[in-house]
């Protein structure tokens, strides 16, 4: 545990951060660097967590031994893992907002990788094969994208960069974005689907073998979202029967296991949960937590509150 706060500190609102914060810190709070989970000082006095990202479930049952806790701010977009170790009473804030940029970056270079043929094309280098193909892209291709917040709204100006017709759905429609209850008369028409939602009781299971097969032949499902938004089984079924492709960053369960037919399906590329994993993301952080520990310093409302 590092202290990152001058003398006089003692009197002072007590924040744990899981990095040095890059700012000045506001008058009224110290901050200290600490392993959540490994300190054995401070836990009677600390009021604001900001979580690790990636806690674990060790480190976030210490939220529980925090008599004077008040916030827990969470790196995370998505906070069901979360939610259900802070206390009762205690405000819970998103990170929401600061992914967008590294999570749209890898949607859409998923969707190169697939719709230019970049698998084949490196399988063909390591067979020493020069085979030039023509391949799909993103021009004038039909991508949907569902789940058309912060992050999907990011995904969806980088496509429109690439020359491609986005349809954003969410769960209530707006100007120029459809509800989810329009995917029956979307989804056949699809190229390319982009699941960017959170996990819910009504995403959970979404796209399943009814979802699936709204899908034409040779439509490319990307999940950027969460694992168990897809039910796994009914898209490997879809997978082995050749009727689609598909770029997964996150799967159920999560890592797949050793056996998991998920690692040799066909028509499948997957990458380890790193949709936020750039350098993009450590400023977005600690310009987000800066402003939220202010905000708390300052007795005003919080961002990105989710409870």
């Amino acid at each position: 545990m590092a202290r990152c706060q001058i003398p006089g500190a003692l009197s002072r609102r007590l924040v744990w951060l899981p990095f040095e914060p890059s700012w000045p810190v506001p008058a009224g709070i110290r901050c200290e660097l600490v392993e959540l989970g490994s300190a054995a000082t401070g836990l009677d006095e600390v009021e604001f967590v900001v979580l690790p990202y990636g806690a674990t479930d060790a480190q976030l049952r210490a939220l529980r031994r925090m008599p004077r806790l008040a916030v827990v701010q969470s790196q995370a977009a998505g906070t069901e893992r979360v939610a259900p170790f802070v206390p009762p009473g205690v405000r819970l804030c998103s990170g929401r907002g600061v992914h967008d940029t590294a999570t749209a970056e890898l949607a859409v270079a998923l969707a190169l990788t697939m719709t230019r043929d970049l698998p084949d094309y490196l399988h063909d280098q390591a067979e020493r094969r020069w085979r030039p193909r023509v391949s799909q892209g993103l021009a004038d291709q039909r991508v949907v994208v569902i789940g058309f917040g912060s992050v999907g709204s990011a995904i969806g100006a980088r496509l429109r960069a690439f020359e491609a017709e986005v349809v954003g759905i969410a769960r209530t429609a707006r100007v120029g974005v459809r509800a989810m209850s329009a995917l029956p008369e979307v989804l056949p028409g699809a190229d390319v689907v982009i699941l960017a939602v959170p996990l819910t009781d009504e995403t959970r299971g979404m796209v399943d073998k009814a979802f699936l097969d709204l899908l034409k032949p040779g439509a490319l499902l990307i999940n950027v979202a969460r694992g168990a938004v897809v039910v796994t089984e009914d898209l490997l079924k879809a997978l082995n029967a050749g009727r689609i492709s598909a770029a997964l960053d996150v799967t159920d369960p999560e890592p797949p296991p050793a056996d998991s037919p998920l690692w040799d399906a066909p028509n499948c590329v997957l990458t380890p949960h790193v949709g936020a994993r750039s350098r993009a993301l450590q400023p977005r952080i600690q310009a987000l937590v800066r402003d939220q520990v202010t905000r708390f310093a300052d007795g005003r409302e919080l961002r990105n509150l989710v409870r």
